[in-house]
């Protein structure tokens, strides 16, 4: 039961996936069908698989693309904010080298300010992404009810963009999780 369309992979469906493939392999435990648990394990596998490149996403810059194509600008703020801290960091470094105890604390001031800028930016495009994700998921649903294949074409493009928006703010995060 994986994914027919191959353009698209999904979380969700990788789940469903996965639930089959234990079922199927508890099934063939329980009659002892060697084939049914390796079938069912396949899938596991597969949906494993799926679930993992439903969450890929390649950056370059401000720029953000998902695995199903989406692609995302980040928000000014994040890359302002970006921009405020090293800029800031250059500063709070000059002023501890030559003893200029203002521009140091001009830095130190810039970096958090930065900081508060980028995640600011960040939430923005968290919560625009997963707006659009819904919006495109459930404007799907209506097009492909009402038969309107323009409206459900405008509806994927605009989950996928929310896609790739979403993974790009989770990419950055992972990057700055301490390791």
């Amino acid at each position: 039961m994986s994914s027919n369309n191959k353009d698209q992979t999904s979380t969700l469906q990788s789940y469903v996936d996965s639930a089959t493939g234990a079922v199927q392999s508890a099934i063939g435990s329980l009659t002892g069908s060697t084939a049914d648990q390796v079938q069912g394990e396949n899938k596991k596998d597969v949906a494993a698989a799926e679930k993992d490149l439903s969450h890929a996403t390649a950056k370059a810059g401000p720029f953000a693309v998902s695995s199903s194509g989406g692609v995302a600008k980040d928000n000014s703020d994040r890359t302002a904010g970006s921009w405020n801290q090293n800029f800031g960091a250059a500063k709070e470094a000059i002023g501890g080298i030559v003893g200029a105890e203002g521009l140091k604390q001009q830095g130190i001031k810039q970096n958090q300010e930065g900081k508060g800028q980028e995640a600011a930016g960040q939430m923005n495009d968290l919560g625009k992404g997963i707006s659009d994700r819904v919006g495109g998921t459930i404007g799907g649903a209506v097009a492909g009810l009402t038969g309107n294949a323009a409206q459900k074409a405008e509806a994927q493009k605009q989950h996928d963009e929310g896609k790739a928006r979403q993974r790009g703010v989770e990419a950055d995060l992972q990057k700055q999780a301490p390791q």
